[in-house]
């Protein structure tokens, strides 16, 4: 597939975009600076920016799909905000079939109706970014693109890749002893499983061990 991957520098787009080239399909990585990646066999590096529908629309057009791992600065988390909604226009005008989006945690349910925004267990340093992302969750299922957004579990971090996980819908996936993890490694993998295999066209799904 030929897709088009924003934040390939990041930390969850730098090893989507390693996932992607390993299986053999080949990437647009629109990045602000170019000298930060490095040439491989299957990647074209164009450099781009968010900053509007029409900056984005011109890099995207051609491809299967847009992956999007954009982070916002951190002292100004609803960055994401328009930056959403300039992808959503952007895949529309493109006629791009599918945006992939790399989602937060924050949304997912830890008892029915009761979110981890709303669980009061959330760190007072991660709320601001948490309420971000679900608030671009509301953009995208207002919108009427083909959308997916793949949130994380609570830790998402480097490690292994071991192709072992679970996945689930709208509930936060802990372990026995309440831990939610997953590693950057093996979300990666379920997001390019996601890819190749669509299960979750306009719905959100997440991952955990």
């Amino acid at each position: 597939m030929q897709i088009a991957l924003y934040g390939a520098t990041g930390k969850s787009g730098s090893r989507i975009l390693t996932e992607l080239l390993s299986r053999g399909h080949q990437v647009t990585a629109i990045v602000r600076d170019p000298a930060k990646l490095a040439e491989q066999q299957g990647l074209a590096i164009v450099q781009g920016d968010v900053s509007s529908a029409d900056a984005i629309a011109k890099k995207i057009k051609g491809a299967d799909a847009v992956v999007s791992a954009y982070a916002p600065p951190v002292n100004d988390t609803d960055q994401l905000l328009p930056v959403t909604e300039h992808f959503i226009a952007a895949v529309k005008s493109a006629g791009v079939p599918r945006l992939l989006v790399v989602g937060g945690a924050g949304s997912l349910e830890v008892a029915p109706g009761v979110t981890v925004i709303d669980s009061g267990h959330l760190p007072a340093e991660w709320m601001s970014i948490a309420v971000s992302h679900a608030r671009a969750l509301k953009q995208l299922e207002k919108s009427d693109i083909n959308w997916t957004y793949f949130s994380p579990a609570g830790f998402f971090v480097p490690g292994e890749r071991t192709g072992k996980f679970r996945l689930g819908k709208n509930q936060l996936i802990a372990n026995e002893q309440g831990d939610s993890r997953i590693s950057l490694e093996d979300y990666a993998i379920a997001l390019v499983d996601e890819l190749e295999k669509p299960k979750n066209e306009r719905a959100r799904f997440t991952i955990g061990y």
